[in-house]
């Protein structure tokens, strides 16, 4: 299979019409793209090399999905809506049971939030996924990190920890295994390769929350970047960190590192004034997803952790460095 017959046979969808933003699709130089009057652009890119990111034995259709959802999750901590996305795709071979079910993976999910393959590029070499997602929103409602306040609530959506725990379970570690019910990888794996961008709490945030960033490499170390960015610091309670069933028997310390250093969590992380709880809980419920307030915004620099009893312990950010 040619490169070209590659492309047509499972990247090309002449069966659909293409959503208005879409001028000019795959077939061109470049793909048109046409954003809503009065919006700005978001722009994203994120790729997943095999050995790096994921296993070589990976479901090809998880990855597809995961390709995606990582960049849909930086649109939707930037409050913006999705208007197109472009592929470039490096392959060992052309395999075509695999590509179907790559295909599959991704275009589930890209049709599930209308976001539509607007063009690419393919090269034999190493296995790597490099996706460019495009957004829209309106100007002045972007989510950055630089914009957290002192006093600032600070939340967390969803849970953070069963993507680290169902990695750990993958490579057979010792204290994973040692510490988990029968059928926790079953229950987790889909939290690491199947993660779901949060992407209609992005939107709903956009016109309430300060500063918010996607959890990608740990909730210390992408707190961080809202900390260094904003100029100001924070504490975290322990008490009000949502933990999920299957890390419960952990042992403390395993427990708080899975929660504030494990990766792959794509929740989103903001802050928000304390006037607006209502609006907040009324975003959490609008876009069905859970929101957990595990903090406040400081002014003393530093991240702490607040135990149950003691004095707060300060935290050294260490997320996720490809070059650490």
């Amino acid at each position: 299979m040619g490169e070209f017959e590659l492309i047509q046979r499972h990247f090309q969808r002449s069966n659909q019409t293409p959503p208005g933003q879409v001028v000019l699709g795959i077939g061109d130089d470049c793909a048109l793209l046409q954003p809503s009057p009065g919006h700005q652009l978001a722009i994203s890119c994120d790729m997943l090399v095999e050995g790096r990111h994921f296993f070589a034995d990976a479901d090809p259709a998880a990855l597809g999905h995961k390709a995606l959802a990582v960049n849909l999750s930086d649109l939707a901590a930037m409050g913006a809506r999705p208007l197109g996305f472009t592929l470039a795709l490096a392959l060992p071979s052309a395999q075509d049971a695999w590509l179907s079910g790559f295909a599959q993976g991704l275009f589930a999910l890209a049709d599930l939030h209308a976001c539509p393959l607007v063009g690419g590029d393919t090269t034999r070499g190493p296995l790597n996924l490099c996706i460019t997602v495009f957004g829209e929103l309106l100007p002045g409602q972007a989510l950055r990190r630089s914009a957290a306040q002192p006093g600032d609530d600070l939340y967390l959506s969803g849970r953070t920890g069963e993507a680290r725990l169902a990695l750990a379970l993958l490579q057979g570690t010792d204290w994973a295994l040692q510490h988990t019910a029968p059928g926790a990888l079953h229950r987790l794996r889909g939290r690491l390769e199947r993660p779901q961008p949060r992407m209609a709490l992005g939107r709903a945030l956009a016109s309430v929350a300060h500063a918010a960033l996607d959890v990608s490499d740990g909730l210390a170390g992408d707190q961080g970047h809202i900390l260094q960015a904003s100029g100001v610091g924070a504490d975290i309670h322990q008490e009000l960190l949502p933990v999920a069933p299957d890390l419960q028997a952990l042992p403390e310390a395993l427990l708080l590192d899975c929660l504030l250093n494990g990766g792959d969590d794509y929740e989103l992380l903001f802050t928000a004034a304390p006037s607006d709880r209502a609006a907040i809980e009324a975003a959490a419920q609008r876009s069905q997803t859970p929101v957990h307030r595990i903090g406040q915004i400081s002014t003393t620099p530093g991240l702490r952790l607040h135990k149950a009893t003691g004095q707060p312990v300060m935290l050294t950010p260490r997320g996720f460095d490809h070059f650490a």
